[in-house]
């Protein structure tokens, strides 16, 4: 196998694990209980439920990256000079992040020799993709607590719809006939997902009452979360807007918009505390309850730092397939790793199995699949 299809298989496959491990910790992290524990009625147990801290540990993992790197480059400068009378340059950034071999063999959109380092004001276009992040994330941990992994996952699938739609509108994409049938393919399979988690709510209700109001919150987050692609869309299209124009390695990518985004987050922690969180107590705003939640409870912190890591290497292996293969690649292997959560969540228990999920789950796959020409239609 040629160097540079081993290095994509390394992307792939370190892109599924670190992202099934993402919404599994985070799934994990909505089941602690944190208040009421001792009742012996479940119902009565409070959760944690602060989207907003979640959103801020993400941004913690991606600043691990630009941590990363500038260690490396570090120690890499304390290194003693060589013996040899030849002249060796100490690294830059690209060598650090980039040294990614080429093939014609595999879909990768070259990148000219002309393309300039981002820096000065230029590196504020980071921010434009980290706010998309930013609003996608926190929706989709609302949606994620009204849902299960699973669904909540294959839901994420219509991100294809909308990268598609964005790829032609700002990218200069052509969308052919197979790509338009695909796309109502993803349609229809993202609609009998969502229709399955309202009609069968995570969450058995006892009366009537209960049921009806179960259903409203698995609508909810049915909306939530497809709601959410349309930023995590425009999020991909952008960074791979950024990528054609300047020379941007995928650690300093991920790392400026986890600085961006936390610093984003950490304005608007006492903002929204003081405009919401103090006319809802215990409610997604109010910022010393959710402080208090997260460091008064072991289970709590613990699962935040996983979460830290896991999105810090998600993110670079998204980047990095977004760089070296496309936006829509990244989409397709992102709804992949489905499989893989909707089995773990079967073998914890956390859900039950479906047929109906089946049906949208396949069709959703199979219409992303035909999108992206990993399979051809039959007509």
């Amino acid at each position: 196998m040629p160097s540079s299809s081993r290095y994509a298989v390394w992307l792939v496959a370190g892109m599924l694990l670190t992202g099934t491990l993402n919404t599994l910790l985070t799934k994990l992290q909505d089941k602690q209980c944190v208040g009421n524990c001792d009742d012996p009625d479940p119902a009565k147990h409070e959760l944690f439920e602060q989207p907003v801290w979640q959103t801020l540990n993400m941004f913690y993992g991606e600043m691990l990256c630009l941590a990363c790197l500038y260690l490396v480059r570090l120690f890499r400068r304390a290194e003693p000079a060589p013996e040899a009378d030849g002249y060796q340059p100490i690294p830059d950034e690209s060598d650090i992040a980039n040294d990614v071999p080429t093939t014609d063999a595999l879909p990768v959109a070259a990148e000219p020799p002309s393309l300039k380092p981002i820096a000065g004001w230029a590196t504020l276009c980071m921010w434009i993709p980290a706010a998309c992040d930013l609003l996608g994330t926190t929706l989709m941990n609302v949606g994620l607590f009204f849902t299960s992994a699973s669904v909540y996952q294959m839901l994420r699938g219509a991100v294809v719809i909308f990268s598609g739609l964005f790829s032609v509108l700002f990218l200069g994409h052509r969308l052919e006939r197979f790509q338009m049938i695909s796309l109502v393919m993803v349609v229809i399979g993202v609609t009998i997902v969502g229709l399955s988690n309202i009609v069968s709510p995570p969450v058995a209700a006892l009366d009537t009452a209960t049921a009806d109001h179960d259903m409203f919150k698995a609508a909810l987050g049915v909306v939530l979360v497809l709601g959410a692609q349309v930023f995590t869309a425009t999020q991909f299209v952008v960074e791979e807007k950024i990528i054609r124009h300047y020379h941007l390695t995928p650690l300093r990518a991920v790392g400026l918009e986890g600085s961006f985004g936390a610093a984003t987050v950490m304005a608007a922690i006492p903002i929204l505390h003081l405009a919401i969180g103090r006319s809802h107590p215990g409610g997604y705003f109010d910022a010393p309850a959710g402080f208090d939640q997260i460091v008064q409870n072991p289970s709590v912190w613990q699962t935040s730092i996983y979460i830290m890591l896991s999105i810090a290497m998600f993110n670079y292996f998204g980047l990095s397939v977004t760089r070296y293969l496309s936006a829509t690649s990244r989409a397709t292997i992102d709804t992949c790793r489905t499989l893989f959560i909707w089995m773990t969540s079967l073998a914890l228990g956390w859900e039950t199995f479906s047929w109906i999920q089946v049906i949208g789950f396949v069709i959703l796959v199979y219409g992303t699949f035909v999108y992206n020409r990993v399979i051809t239609l039959p007509f």
